[in-house]
């Protein structure tokens, strides 16, 4: 498997302007008529009977990045994921991954994009009743037509990597939800794709199992290094998961940036409503509450750098003498002392 985090290259994933409204021969004039584009989606649909599922979409998405989209039901977010492939025709806009021009592929090297370098996961399991793990995990690569000793070895690697030893042989009826949902990810993963679509693929599990999932896709990311673009309408998940979160309301980008950033700078009322009861101190980092050193401040005290999280800096700072010292490159950038901290932690 390719681990492409960390090299200096063009985003995997890259959408300028994208639009999708449903509602026949009038949909394709909204994004071109500044009058119907800039109208709320309400009154959009009451105005022309469309309706504007994604309105003017933008965002990258780098190489070995988790993108996380979320929102409530309704938000576009599914259409939004599902236009990336075109599964769903989108109706303006630019969309390129891998560098490619989706929106202007053929339908044959579309199809070989999806078998090849994008794979998706559904929410809905998708697997094969009357076939083992084995033969479930494998079946894009019978697809291809590689030829099946190199399929059930290629397989057999990937059963082992989501956790699935031992279950080559059974039948998808004979497992759990979650274990369900480890064959398809195991059968997305079997292909090698360069870029992962999850589309809310826990979002059916019981709350003890999701987590487990949500975990196994931080180990999974850990190790392969894919780029993944998730979705979901759990505000604790998208922190949990995602480098980056981008929040969509009826269509619409609301905001784009870090967890931290979302918490700590919401764009709206609508995000900080989102972020009110998220424990501060587990998402804000010290770059978020470091102020500068005054001429009184001693300078002796420890070394933390701006990207540690604030729960995790807590005992330092309340335990040292001296302000932390925020340091980065050798440079200081600022220092946290009990005040910081505890305003911080009270907060939470």
């Amino acid at each position: 498997m390719r681990d492409r985090r960390g090299t200096d290259s063009a985003p995997d994933i890259s959408v300028r302007n994208l639009w999708k409204v449903f509602g026949g021969k009038t949909a394709s004039r909204v994004p071109t008529t500044p009058e119907l584009a800039s109208l709320p989606r309400a009154e959009l649909l009451k105005t022309t009977g469309c309706l504007a599922a994604v309105c003017d979409i933008s965002f990258d998405v780098a190489p070995g990045e988790v993108f996380v989209v979320m929102g409530l039901s309704g938000s576009g977010k599914s259409t939004l994921v599902r236009c990336l492939t075109r599964l769903i025709e989108p109706t303006a806009g630019q969309l390129s991954i891998l560098g490619q021009d989706i929106v202007g592929y053929p339908t044959k090297s579309l199809r070989a994009l999806r078998r090849e370098k994008v794979s998706m996961v559904f929410q809905h399991f998708g697997l094969l009743p009357h076939r083992r793990v084995i033969d479930n995990v494998a079946f894009g690569l019978e697809i291809r037509g590689t030829n099946k000793a190199e399929r059930y070895r290629r397989a057999g690697e990937v059963i082992d990597l989501v956790g699935l030893s031992g279950y080559e042989n059974v039948y998808p009826d004979q497992l759990s939800g979650g274990m369900q949902q480890r064959v398809g990810l195991g059968r997305a993963l079997a292909g090698d794709p360069e870029v992962l679509l999850l589309d809310e693929p826990f979002s059916a599990l019981d709350p003890l199992i999701r987590r487990d999932m949500q975990q196994e896709v931080i180990r999974l990311h850990h190790e392969v290094g894919k780029t993944m673009m998730f979705i979901t309408h759990d505000l604790s998940e998208a922190l949990k998961l995602g480098d980056r979160i981008l929040i969509m309301r009826d269509g619409r980008t609301v905001q784009v940036g870090t967890g931290a950033e979302l918490v700590g700078a919401p764009a709206d009322d609508y995000v900080r409503d989102f972020v009110r009861e998220v424990p501060r101190a587990n998402v804000l980092t010290l770059r978020w509450i470091m102020r500068p050193p005054e001429g009184g401040d001693d300078l002796s005290g420890p070394e933390l750098g701006p990207d540690v999280v604030v729960r995790d800096a807590t005992r330092a700072v309340l335990e040292s003498a001296h302000p932390v010292k925020v340091v980065q490159d050798g440079k200081l950038l600022g220092i946290v002392g009990d005040p910081e901290i505890l305003q911080v932690v009270a907060g939470s």
